[in-house]
């Protein structure tokens, strides 16, 4: 994990003391589940979860010579606890029990941290951007070509819909992977019953997984990571909008500067979009996790370990890079500055050709042919290209049709945000 590319909730949820104590929360949780089952006595139990404690340096001293991180884990707790209780922990499971639980406990909690800390908030500032400029006018473009004029607090309205679909993939990649096992060596529960898996669960807040192999399938997982990828392609979709229209030729978007910021080394009058550039990059890292996540989930026969040190990375990456990335657009879209005077006199470089369709309309509606009526106004259009007369002019000139009344690119606006903000109206 990079620190400069993720928050200090995250770094501190992926620690390798964090790491452990779930570990020992799931440990725990386990000798509770024996309690239940009538074999552990409470006073055991009593005794491992007021004493056992994570000593990072001595797990990592007992792992040089026992070269095995679940074993060195456990041996250093049975020396916190004391041998009568001790011989209690980690009682007939396996390492992929604690492994695969706890990691859950931390997916369930970096997602809830993404969602509450991060796309909330992101969410909330695109609304309020999407009423702030509903009224405004704002060029279309396709193939970035001037199209027709529509509303700029559509482009913001669209991307809360697009994030809001996010939320919800999140929310249901936060059930899926919300289980945990307690199965014993190859998933069999030959050496636990499932009754010590359902109250170890119980005591976790995770769901039992229906089935494990000693461990939890990877589909999960490879899902989860193929929707923070998906999602990390939406968050550069919006910071590929916010640089086209930085361009010095649009210049109808700049990200802020601030007071002392510099833009080049070497140019001071530079003022370049960084922050959304930035965004690009950690979209690509975000993608780029998907196809280890995807080749985890192919291991041999009930389990092998192959997964498990692709998982080390990709996993505390992807959720702190989307963590990061989502706050940091938030930061972009908050403070960023539309130019209103940019977004008019692009509308009129146009020279009125953008109301092509509308005069298309207009011509067939009087009777002409689809055919005639578009060669007539193509004709109109290149040749107002580069003239001095506007579009409406020459078209008006071609034609014995009333072109006075124009089209209003905003009339349907309130309709789709009452679709996507479910009626709600801020003015």
């Amino acid at each position: 994990m990079i620190e400069r590319y993720s928050t200090e909730k995250m770094q501190a949820l992926w620690s390798t003391k964090a790491r452990y104590q779930r570990w020992l929360d799931v440990e725990i949780a386990i000798v509770w589940g024996w309690v239940e089952a009538g074999v552990v006595p409470t006073e055991a139990a009593q005794v491992i979860e007021e004493k056992a404690r994570v000593d990072v340096d001595r797990i990592r001293q007992i792992e040089e010579t026992a070269r095995h991180d679940v074993a060195a884990f456990v041996q250093s707790i049975e020396e916190a606890v004391g041998p009568e209780a001790g011989k209690w922990v980690h009682f007939g499971i396996t390492s992929s029990d604690v492994l695969d639980t706890a990691l859950a406990l931390q997916l369930v909690e970096a997602l809830e941290i993404i969602d509450e800390q991060a796309l909330v908030p992101l969410l909330q500032i695109l609304r309020k951007r999407a009423f702030e400029y509903r009224d405004v006018l704002s060029m279309g473009r396709t193939h970035g070509i001037h199209a027709e004029p529509t509303s700029l607090g559509l482009l913001f309205a669209g991307w809360y819909e697009e994030l809001s679909r996010h939320r919800t993939r999140l929310q249901n990649a936060r059930r899926a992977i919300a289980v945990g096992q307690v199965s014993g060596p190859v998933g069999s529960y030959a050496s636990v019953p499932p009754q010590v898996e359902e109250e170890a669960m119980r005591r976790l807040g995770l769901e039992v997984a229906d089935f494990s192999t000693q461990i939890i399938s990877r589909d999960r997982h490879a899902s989860l990571v193929c929707d923070l990828a998906i999602l990390g392609s939406t968050i550069e979709k919006i910071a590929t909008e916010i640089r086209h229209r930085a361009r010095t030729e649009v210049a109808e978007f700049a990200e802020a500067f601030f007071e002392g910021q510099k833009g080049s080394s070497a140019m001071p009058h530079k003022k370049n979009p960084v922050l959304s550039e930035n965004l690009t990059g950690l979209a690509r890292l975000l993608r780029s996790y998907t196809i280890p996540a995807l080749e985890n989930v192919a291991l041999w026969h009930e389990r092998d370990i192959s997964h498990s040190s692709v998982e080390r990375v990709i996993l505390p990456d992807a959720t702190a890079i989307a963590d990061f990335a989502l706050r940091r657009l938030r930061g972009v879209l908050e403070n960023l500055v539309v130019d209103e005077e940019a977004l008019r006199d692009n509308l009129a470089t146009s020279g009125g050709r953008h109301h092509s369709q509308f005069v298309l309309l207009k011509l067939i509606k009087a009777g002409y042919s689809r055919e005639d009526a578009y060669a007539l106004v193509q004709r109109a259009a290149f040749e107002a290209e580069g003239g001095d007369e506007s579009f409406l002019e020459i078209a008006r000139q071609s034609c014995d049709v009333n072109l006075e009344e124009g089209a209003d690119p905003l009339r349907q606006v309130d309709r789709i945000f009452a679709r996507i903000f479910n009626g709600d109206d801020d003015r």
